[in-house]
């Protein structure tokens, strides 16, 4: 948003409430991310990366869009939220390992159809990376050239991952329906799915 950086510069020059509401607007974006991710530690992690914008709010330079500033700094959290779980002998590889893999299973109490509750399910088995390139591409509208800068890859890449994701996200899907109607449901209004994912996970946990 172009505004963005009017109320960065304004906060940067000692206008507090600009910067109040600079953040504000971005609060249920990183609700989002996080809360299909790590469960009763999303609010702990959303606190960390409000005061990590706060204290780093110079280090922003205009590239990319604030928003994927703001996602990079919550992406970055999180990886080092996963690394720390894992034991010190056992690697951890955000292109390999999953949510499901990495943390227990936890049931969103936000959604309503079983569709996305599959959705949800789905996305929680895909490798890390994968899961945060389709929600921030999908929920939160980042570009592949947004996503490529924040993971330090070529845009070609980027949608390479992309198709990866969707696909993978499919296949979820489908060993995930219980019945052949619920396959069908879910996977022809997978788009439908996600965008009524986007307005209710924008509530932080807790």
């Amino acid at each position: 948003m172009d505004d963005d950086l009017e109320l960065l510069t304004a906060w940067r020059a000692g206008d507090r409430a600009a910067g109040e509401a600079l953040l504000a607007r971005h609060f249920d974006a990183v609700c989002r991310f996080f809360h299909n991710k790590v469960g009763d530690d999303a609010p702990d992690l959303i606190q960390q990366t409000f005061l990590g914008l706060c204290e780093g709010r110079d280090r922003y330079r205009g590239e990319a869009g604030f928003r994927g500033y703001v996602l990079g700094v919550a992406r970055n959290l999180l990886l080092a939220f996963f690394r720390r779980k894992r034991k010190q002998a056992e690697r951890f590889d955000p292109l390999e390992h999953s949510v499901a893999d990495l943390q227990a299973s936890f049931t969103s109490q936000l959604t309503r159809r079983r569709e996305e509750q599959i959705l949800l399910q789905a996305l929680r088995s895909l490798p890390l990376e994968l899961q945060i390139v389709f929600e921030l591409y999908h929920l939160e509208g980042l570009t592949a050239a947004q996503l490529a800068a924040m993971h330090g890859i070529s845009e070609p890449g980027m949608y390479g991952r992309l198709r990866k994701a969707r696909l993978l996200t499919i296949a979820a899907c489908e060993r995930l329906a219980e019945t052949p109607a619920l396959r069908q449901s879910t996977i022809d209004h997978l788009d439908d799915w996600t965008r009524e994912l986007r307005g209710r996970l924008g509530v932080a946990p807790g």
